[in-house]
């Protein structure tokens, strides 16, 4: 694919890679939101180095793309309910992302796409692992995909958010927390590919067969899609960005710098029913 005002290089044959020539701090032309689009869409996700972008140009950014997501549990910083604050130091229990997952499927419509950008990293560590769930699906057996076509699986927030943000002042009771139905093996609405939409996080069961059997396939496609054969890793540096589509990707972060800080934003794009 030819690219006229942005460089793109694949990170691995099966998802990722850098973008370079685009300063993301000022307003994307029509060419450069399209190209930018089209790199997001071939790679499932792109990185950008040294962008030096506010909040509001970050938001603006996602803007592009779609309307802006706001997060079912995590409080944004004041007057952006938008944002997802990323953050862990020596005081951390947890940080976000530690097991693999898709960006809040328990929606209705979980997101198209998230957009993360660190301003503090840590000396070493602290990286993200992407994983191609286009990759996953294609390398399974015949016999595998005509046994997953039609499944459904339940999605759940509340085993992920429930008290998780005590500490930031968050009162959950009473809240309830989205759980939805969608299927095993969804179809992008842009590339028309099939991608599986099951995660460790979020996923709860497989609807249409028993207990034991939802369970032992869903560990079974847990194990499969992470397989090193369908990731990249990115390595984090100061004003880095990332920007994913959580349509076709699960990702994982690496908790392995405590107790140094990494910090930044998220902001997420909404998305559509997965069919």
């Amino acid at each position: 694919m030819g690219y006229q005002t942005i460089q793109v290089d694949p990170v691995t044959p099966r998802i990722g890679a850098m973008v370079s020539g685009v300063d993301l701090s000022k307003p994307v032309s029509n060419q450069q939101y399209s190209e930018i689009h089209d790199a997001l869409m071939a790679h499932q996700v792109i990185f950008f180095r040294d962008q030096d972008m506010t909040l509001e140009q970050q938001k603006d950014l996602g803007r592009h793309f779609g309307e802006l997501h706001i997060h079912p549990a995590s409080p944004g910083p004041e007057g952006h309910p938008e944002v997802l604050i990323i953050h862990a130091d020596a005081n951390s229990k947890r940080v976000a992302g530690e097991r693999w997952h898709s960006d809040v499927s328990c929606d209705p419509e979980p997101p198209m796409g998230s957009i993360l950008h660190l301003h503090q990293v840590p000396p070493s560590g602290g990286d993200t692992l992407f994983a191609s769930m286009y990759a996953a699906y294609d390398a399974l057996s015949d016999r595998m995909k005509t046994y997953l076509k039609g499944l459904t699986a339940t999605h759940s927030g509340e085993q992920v958010y429930r008290g998780r943000y005590a500490d930031k002042g968050v009162n959950d009771a009473g809240k309830v927390y989205p759980t939805n139905v969608h299927p095993v093996v969804r179809t992008h609405p842009v590339t028309g590919r099939k991608a599986l939409f099951v995660n460790p996080t979020f996923t709860v069961k497989i609807n249409e067969v028993s207990r034991d059997e939802s369970e032992g396939l869903l560990r079974f496609l847990y194990d499969f899609s992470a397989k090193p054969d369908f990731q990249c890793r990115f390595r984090w540096q100061e004003k880095s960005v990332a920007f994913w589509d959580n349509r076709c990707v699960q990702h994982i972060a690496m908790w392995d710098y405590y107790p140094q800080v990494r910090s930044g934003y998220r902001i997420t794009i909404k998305g559509d029913r997965p069919v």
